[in-house]
């Protein structure tokens, strides 16, 4: 399994690429970039996953999808903020083209595949209400649940801050240590780091 991480959007997303035997899948891309658009050359890309739809996380969805033929799959809480990009723009003062409709909703206990390799798909709500993180073989995908350090926002329309922190303790601080975390922003990072050093998780 290889992993690469392409910072994205003024926002700096980590759009990640995974890929495995011939195939690639698309984790939170902000932006189809052309250095992401390179690493998928030679790959079959089967699947484009929203981690969860707040812009800086979805904005190239449309042109990846018309670029790979992928399904683009969410999970259902997020539908709405996928359908209404336009309105996140305006608050944020940037540009977005509007994203497709997902063609498959998941959820809890479902699995994304690339190659040999397949990911747990878990449900973390609280930074939004259908944020999902998906759990590999030694790593899990994080999104905007939990940062090097921080953890995410939770006064965006949607954010509930008790609902992150019973997401972090049941779902990621339940992973082992060594288990490396690949954020949505920033340096990737480990359960035990954030475990030992995160002033947020004090007592969790």
């Amino acid at each position: 399994m290889e992993i690469l991480s392409f910072p994205v959007t003024p926002f700096i997303v980590n759009c990640l690429v995974l890929k495995d035997g011939g195939e690639a899948l698309v984790v939170d891309p902000g932006e189809a970039t052309p250095a992401v658009l390179r690493s998928l050359d030679g790959c079959t890309v089967r699947t484009i996953v929203n981690t969860h739809c707040h812009i800086d996380h979805c904005g190239g969805n449309a042109a990846l999808k018309a670029e790979t033929g992928a399904e683009l799959v969410i999970h259902k809480d997020e539908l709405q903020l996928l359908q209404h990009m336009a309105a996140q723009a305006m608050m944020f003062g940037v540009p977005v083209t509007s994203s497709p409709d997902p063609d498959r909703f998941l959820a809890e206990g479902d699995t994304v595949s690339v190659g040999e390799a397949a990911l747990r798909v878990l449900h973390a709500p609280g930074h939004s209400p259908g944020h999902i993180v998906l759990v590999g073989d030694g790593y899990v995908i994080a999104g905007d649940v939990l940062f090097a350090g921080s953890i995410g926002r939770t006064d965006l329309p949607g954010g509930d801050y008790d609902q992150l922190m019973e997401s972090i303790r049941t779902k990621l601080l339940t992973l082992p240590d060594d288990t490396t975390v690949y954020t949505g922003h920033g340096p990737a990072t480990t359960i035990g780091a954030e475990r030992r050093g995160n002033p947020f998780l004090v007592g969790l």
